[in-house]
């Protein structure tokens, strides 16, 4: 089974707990959050890139260079707090599957903040705080991850950071288990998930023949922003895939 399948999957049953349970009702349930940014953690599968929608591509400008290099700026000042993982924790974020000890990035997630960012967007808090392990064994800050709103227009996630120089993504065409069926997060056919962001199924008429919910799309924008990893602004808004 592929590693991003089983991250999927830990994730899922990770989130089973009160937090998720209070939005299983709703499209944006906080517990897919983990799934969708694990896989993006690398290389993405064909499967993956069915569910992905990105920002449309425009040509850069010397004024969006200058903007994007401030706008670095100003996230490098809210996030260097959380250069120890214990600030991050203490500020209520978790890591995703622990348990999976080597992943190309870690991602400390906080779920209260991937919900309110469904009403704003605070640089200081981030959706994820995203770590690489060092050779030492230790994490190393290297950005995090930003979400907003589904409903936001183009010209928004433009106006947070240009278009030219980042491209927002975003999941769409998502099956998943019913209300009460987490353990179906398990099933795969033909060799791939059933449910979530590595299934082949992306209409709802193939959805419903799974017995599944389909969400057109279930949560919102997202940017990763690895303002630590460089200066390059290719690598700081490399987007993975």
């Amino acid at each position: 089974m592929k590693r991003a399948l089983i991250d999927v999957i830990l994730l899922a049953c990770a989130l089973a707990g009160p937090l998720a349970a209070q939005h299983e009702h709703h499209a944006d349930s906080t517990q897919m959050v983990g799934a969708a940014d694990a896989v993006m953690s690398g290389e993405m599968s064909a499967n993956a890139r069915r569910h992905l929608e990105l920002s449309p591509a425009r040509k850069a400008t010397h004024d969006d260079s200058v903007k994007a290099r401030a706008v670095i700026g100003e996230l490098r000042t809210a996030l260097a707090k959380y250069r120890d993982t214990a600030a991050a924790v203490a500020d209520g974020y978790r890591m995703f599957a622990p348990k999976v000890k080597q992943q190309r990035v870690y991602h400390f997630t906080n779920y209260r903040h991937a919900f309110m960012e469904a009403f704003r967007f605070d640089p200081e808090k981030p959706t994820s705080i995203l770590y690489q392990r060092k050779p030492d064994g230790t994490l190393a800050l290297v950005g995090a991850m930003y979400t907003m709103p589904k409903r936001a227009s183009v010209a928004k996630l433009d106006e947070r950071v240009p278009l030219s120089i980042a491209r927002w993504h975003k999941h769409v065409n998502w099956c998943v288990p019913r209300p009460r069926q987490r353990e179906r997060w398990f099933d795969v056919q033909d060799g791939h998930a059933v449910f979530g962001p590595e299934s082949p199924i992306a209409t709802r008429a193939e959805c419903d023949e799974a017995g599944g919910l389909f969400f057109a799309s279930p949560m919102g924008w997202m940017l990763h922003a690895n303002v630590f990893a460089g200066d390059d602004l290719g690598t700081v808004f490399e987007h993975g895939h």
